[in-house]
């Protein structure tokens, strides 16, 4: 398996790459569509058409890209462990980065959940908290990219 991935090597990291991006843009995307849904009435044609476009964006973008991003994601991790050996999870950059693809992770389920909340007319949240939230996903990539193209502590 490890040749196969070192065969392979750029290709897969190049396919992981516009997997992140596409997941990134709708993370981003979504909690600013959250922010508008907040103004429609529940029932109204700007409702259905804000859970079409959210549940659409969910269900063809965000989590077959954070799929597709995740398996690249542990085929390149294999093959990094395969040339560094157990240490490299005492390496703060791998531990920044790996903090960061769980904090994503979990924020798209938070995000995911929220969809549904809004699907059942339930959103509790603000148009403020949308909009405060929307840039995490961002900050949260800012200190991934910087830990791997660094590698710092290493």
């Amino acid at each position: 398996m490890t040749d196969w991935i070192n065969a392979n090597y750029d290709l897969l990291r190049g396919i992981h790459i516009i997997a992140v991006i596409a997941w990134m843009a709708g993370l981003l995307y979504l909690p600013r569509l959250f922010a508008y849904h907040t103004g429609a009435a529940p029932g109204s044609e700007m409702d259905q058409t804000f859970q079409t476009m959210e549940g659409k964006l969910l269900r063809m973008i965000m989590s077959p890209a954070m799929g597709v991003a995740w398996i690249l994601g542990l085929l390149l991790l294999w093959r990094l462990y395969a040339i560094e050996g157990p240490g490299l999870f005492a390496q703060p950059w791998i531990l920044a980065k790996l903090a960061g693809v769980f904090f994503l992770s979990g924020w798209h389920g938070y995000l995911s959940k929220a969809q549904k909340a809004f699907a059942r007319g339930e959103n509790t949240k603000s148009n403020k908290f949308w909009r405060a939230t929307n840039e995490l996903p961002f900050l949260a990539a800012i200190v991934m990219v910087l830990a791997v193209t660094l590698e710092f502590g290493r």
